[in-house]
């Protein structure tokens, strides 16, 4: 029996494996300066570069796979603009639901932020930012060669777990909290993976990110990851439970939170647009 060629898979083309690590090494070469440039900041390296590293890295993989543009971020076509605002308009259903669930048992009240007007723009370009930062990152490149090299669910699992690996810092403040917080991020990284994998383009992804991220805190005035994001509302939490509420972290890391992100996934699961490629 033939054993398998190391780099070559049955089509004669160079394994997922490969193009993983070359991947890594572009990105990595790309962004070492900058991390260089930015060590004596407290803030890294800025969100907007790391996005331009990550997108160039991607395209230069593309373009040595020989492959479409098309095939990284989705087709666009009329379809791109419709699954975004699809997007969009799922994940902020996704954190309306939760934060009216807490307003109905009387957890949480709002006032209208007096600074609103300046700060609502920053924050929300920063989220959008840092939504196609993350989208690209996990739902990109480095997803779609595990699609392709291991499966569906092999695929989903690794890159939940390293998604959600990328939230520890700010999960390590929250204590026991970190466990419901963290379950929430790794179904939410699932979440935004079927959002791919049923479109075949990151414009769905991106939107639910985005506005889940969006509704959450410059809207609904909430934390984001236990970041504050000031914006229209300020929320206030009264004396509840930190696993009804999420605290400092947002309903993300609450017990409404995780329910309505499991429903969402399940119904994206069962989910079956037409006129778009299966894995």
């Amino acid at each position: 029996m033939a054993l398998p060629h190391p780099f070559l898979n049955a089509r004669r083309k160079l394994r997922n494996g490969w193009w993983i690590a070359i991947f890594f090494v572009v990105l990595t070469a790309l962004l070492f300066p900058l991390i260089l440039s930015a060590r004596d900041s407290e803030a890294g390296v800025p969100i907007y570069q790391q996005l331009a590293v990550i997108l160039v890295a991607s395209l230069i993989c593309q373009v040595l796979r020989r492959k479409p543009i098309a095939e990284l971020i989705g087709a666009l076509d009329w379809r791109w603009p419709r699954q975004l605002l699809l997007g969009m308009a799922a994940g902020a259903l996704l954190m309306a639901a939760p934060a009216l669930m807490l307003a109905a048992g009387g957890v949480v009240t709002w006032r209208l932020n007096p600074d609103w007007a300046s700060a609502l723009g920053a924050t929300l370009l920063l989220l959008a930012l840092a939504a196609a930062t993350e989208e690209l990152m996990f739902r990109g490149f480095l997803f779609q060669r595990l699609l392709d090299g291991l499966g569906q669910w092999p695929a989903q699992l690794l890159i939940a777990a390293l998604f959600t690996l990328t939230h520890s810092d700010a999960l390590a403040e929250l204590g026991p909290l970190a466990y419901l917080a963290g379950a929430n991020i790794f179904v939410a990284s699932i979440l935004f993976g079927l959002a791919f994998i049923r479109t075949r383009s990151l414009a769905m992804p991106l939107g639910l990110h985005f506005a889940a991220n969006a509704m959450q805190g410059p809207v609904l005035g909430f934390g984001v990851s236990g970041n504050e994001a000031p914006g229209l509302l300020t929320a206030t939490l009264n004396d509840a439970p930190a696993w009804l509420t999420g605290g400092a972290f947002g309903p993300e890391a609450s017990v409404p939170g995780f329910a309505c992100v499991v429903a969402a996934t399940a119904g994206l699961w069962l989910w079956r647009p037409q006129n778009v490629s299966k894995i």
